[in-house]
């Protein structure tokens, strides 16, 4: 009885095997059907681009997109882009669209960036005034300047005197130091600001000192501060204060002495740190 139960397991498992074995070769003997999608080519960047760069044959390289799903606006020819400047900055592998591209006739560099009534103004900042490093081409900036209308320190001032201004450039060149003769790298921040902006921000730089402010770009606020002086930045302003002092003075009918409250005007001071050195202005 065993052997013949064992008999019936040896055949299904024999039959079952050389099932599966036909059905695999039958499987792997059918041709493979290959759907041909219609597709198109993009030029797309072959590495991240700056703002003005002149677009050269090895910056650029091209990608098939299904047909229909190209941007609208890219190029399916290397030719056509080759020469031009960019107005925005492009990242590695994205397409190249026109209205990133400056006009032929534009030519390269920065010029064709700036749009219609705005100018460019570059200052000179270091690694504190230009926020550490984080002031890149595209973000947006307050600009804050310190100056004294007057000669005396006490009316020194800051005050906010443009906000929400985009950066266009920023990076470092070579320039000459006026004391040691020798050829120093500074660090150089180009703004768009409009004409009545850039005469601000060219007196400001001259007059006093400048600090960029960085801001998110999605706040769109334009603060209106009263700005701050020197004195109630340190908050110790002495008021003009009286100080009563007694003396004796015997009336004219004689009698007691009688105590006379004499004013006496103190002199506002402030004092001033810079580094470790401490010094005491009076205000006038």
């Amino acid at each position: 009885m065993r052997s013949r139960i064992f008999a019936v397991l040896a055949i299904a498992i024999l039959a079952g095997g050389g099932l599966a074995y036909g059905t695999y070769n039958f499987m792997q003997n059918q041709p493979v059907k290959t759907v041909n999608t219609p597709t198109q080519p993009v030029v797309v960047a072959a590495a991240d681009l700056q703002i003005g760069a002149e677009v050269k044959k090895e910056d650029l390289t091209v990608v098939n997109f299904p047909a229909g799903q190209a941007p609208q606006g890219s190029f399916s020819k290397p030719a056509d882009i080759i020469g031009r400047g960019l107005i925005v900055p492009v990242v590695m592998h994205e397409p190249i669209l026109s209205a990133k591209l400056a006009s032929k006739e534009a030519g390269v560099g920065l010029p064709p960036v700036i749009p219609e009534g705005m100018r460019a103004v570059s200052v000179r900042v270091n690694e504190v005034i230009g926020v550490a490093g984080y002031v890149l081409p595209g973000t947006r900036v307050d600009v804050v300047a310190t100056a004294s209308p007057t000669n005396e320190r006490s009316d020194t001032t800051s005050k906010l005197i443009l906000s929400n201004v985009q950066v266009l450039t920023a990076g470092t060149r070579m320039e000459q130091d006026q004391e040691q003769g020798k050829p120093v790298q500074v660090t150089v921040v180009t703004l768009l600001v409009n004409p009545e902006q850039a005469e601000r921000l060219a007196l400001a730089s001259t007059e006093g000192k400048i600090q960029l402010a960085l801001r998110n770009p999605l706040d769109q606020g334009t603060p209106a501060t009263p700005g701050i002086k020197t004195a109630a930045l340190v908050g110790n302003v002495k008021q003009a204060a009286v100080r009563q002092v007694a003396t004796s003075a015997r009336p004219k009918s004689g009698g007691q002495p009688m105590t006379q409250t004499i004013p006496v005007v103190v002199t506002p001071t402030v004092e001033v740190i810079r580094g470790d050195k401490r010094a005491t202005e009076v205000i006038r």
